[in-house]
Order: structure tokens, then sequence, then C-alpha cells
């Protein structure tokens, strides 16, 4: 039960960095520095790139690695 309730909230968490990853490209304007600039990894958009998509793709690369070794049940 406590494993279920872990799993559950590691894959909420993920879901949540993985959306985060995505969405950050569009919130900032990636032409213009002073939009980034004070934002955790800046001045460089690099850095605020990696800073805030990079947990994102780590925690998506988790769960992918895990639904693939997970052990798969074929009795119903």
């Amino acid at each position: 039960m406590l494993r279920r309730v872990l799993v559950g909230l590691g894959l909420v968490l993920a879901l949540y960095l993985v959306v985060r990853a995505v969405v950050e490209p569009f919130v900032i304007d990636v032409t213009d520095a002073s939009t980034y600039r004070d934002d955790w990894g800046g001045p460089s958009l690099l850095g605020v790139l990696a800073v805030h998509c990079g947990p994102g793709v780590v925690a998506g690369a988790i769960v992918v690695l895990w639904w693939r070794r997970r052990p798969h049940s074929t009795e119903r």
C-alpha cells in the first residue's frame, strides 16, 4: 500500500517536472535576455533552460526506464 502511494506521488512529481520543462521555453522570450536574466540559472539562456528543463528531462527518462523494467503480468 505504501509503495503504491509513493509511486503515485513520484509519478505526479515527474509529470509536473515534465510539463514544466515543456512549457518553460514558451513562457520566456528566448530572443530577449531581459525575460530570463534574473531567473535561476541566468543570465545565460543555456543555464536557465538547464535549470528549468533539465529536471523534467531526467524525470521523464527515469519514468520511461521504470515503466520498461517493471514486471508485466500477463494473467488477468
